[in-house]
């Protein structure tokens, strides 16, 4: 029953995604920018930690996990550094991923040719 709940879940954000796709005049970049901001916003106001234990990995893999985060990191980093961890825990806690991404992203484009359209 878990695994209905995390899919429906992460099937209602990705509808929501496609709506705005399809309904507004923004790109792709601002809805993801859109996405990661909201996933800050609502673990800002402590809401974010009960749609994951709701809905599981259907809140956790999308952007909207992302922008958690981040706030999760930032909020940590405030309580052990004070106002010097606005600018420092979003770094500390999404560089794994990042880190990850860039790595495997150059790996990925020295292995295949990219196919882009002139």
């Amino acid at each position: 029953m878990d695994y209905v709940i995390a899919f429906i879940s992460g099937g209602l954000i990705c509808g929501a995604v496609q709506l705005l796709m399809e309904k507004t005049k923004l790109m792709p970049g601002r809805i993801m920018v859109l996405l990661v901001c909201t996933g800050a916003i609502l673990s800002f106001f402590g809401i974010y930690e009960k749609f994951a234990e709701f809905a599981g990995a259907g809140a956790s893999v999308p952007l909207i996990g992302f922008g958690h985060l981040l706030m999760d990191g930032v909020k940590t980093a405030v309580e052990e550094n004070g106002f010097l961890g606005l600018f420092s825990g979003g770094f500390k806690a999404g560089a794994v991923g990042s880190s990850a991404a860039l790595i495997f992203g150059y790996l990925a484009s020295m292995a295949f040719e990219p196919k882009m359209k002139k």
